[in-house]
Formats: C-alpha cells, sequence, structure tokens
C-alpha cells in the first residue's frame, strides 16, 4: 500500500496535557508514522461531558502505509500505553483522558465499520475548536 495521508486530532485534559500530545506523537513515529505537519496547540473546554479540565489539543497530518484499521489499531495501543484505560465506543460516554487520538481523514476515504468512521463528521463539521485547528492545516 502507497503512503496515505491522514489528518489526526489529539487531545489531553490530564497531567501535562501539552506532553502528553508530544509524547503520542513521538510514539508515532517510533511506530514508523511520518509526522508531516502539525498545528498550533490550542485550549479548549471539554466537549459534550462536564469537566473543570481543560483541554489541550492539536492537529497532525501524518503519513502512513497502514489501513484504517491498522492505524486504529496503532492509535488505541499508544492510548492504552500512555494509560487511557477507558474508551468512550466502549464506555458509552466521554469522561477526562490522558490522551484522546482521532482519526478525522484519511485522504478522501469514506469508511465506516463498527470500531471507526471516516470522515469524523464531528470534528469537520460540528466542534468548533476542531474546525479551528483543522482550518490551518487542511
Amino acid at each position: 500500500m502507497s503512503q496515505q495521508k491522514v489528518v489526526l486530532l489529539l487531545g489531553s485534559n490530564l497531567g501535562d496535557k501539552k506532553k502528553n500530545l508530544q509524547t503520542a506523537l513521538q510514539k508515532m513515529e517510533q511506530r514508523g508514522i511520518n509526522i508531516l505537519k502539525n498545528s498550533e496547540f490550542l485550549t479548549s473546554d471539554p466537549v459534550e461531558f462536564a469537566s473543570s479540565n481543560i483541554f489541550c489539543n492539536i492537529a497532525s497530518i501524518i503519513g502512513t502505509h497502514l489501513s484504517p484499521i491498522q492505524l486504529l489499531n496503532l492509535i488505541k495501543s499508544i492510548e492504552n500505553e500512555m494509560g487511557r484505560l477507558d474508551d468512550s465506543k466502549v464506555s458509552g460516554g466521554y469522561t477526562d483522558r490522558i490522551i484522546d487520538i482521532d482519526i478525522v481523514k484519511y485522504n478522501e476515504l469514506n469508511f465506516i465499520s463498527e470500531r471507526l468512521k471516516i470522515p469524523h463528521q464531528k470534528h469537520l463539521f460540528e466542534r468548533e475548536f476542531s474546525k479551528i485547528l483543522l482550518k490551518d492545516i487542511i
């Protein structure tokens, strides 16, 4: 498979948030993901759940040879390795988290499975912080 251009959004609202995002990107690079471009960091209030912990977010364009599901598996392994044990798809709701990595776009692919939906409609069209991050990067 040739290298695919993928847009990710990363967020953290626990611990050293900016460092958590940088660590997640480093872990991706260590696993063969090419980080092509990053947005500036942006802080935002939690969306779709109540918390006093503010998020730090970043958008990233990456290059990968992985399929969407292989990339999702890699992302979930990094989230787990960094201490995130709950998943909103499994738990049915959002909570504070040390790291959250979402696949927003995978080239121009439209993909739907039980575990993954690309493009990520909420990030592209509904969440204001996402639209701010994405407008300068894609």
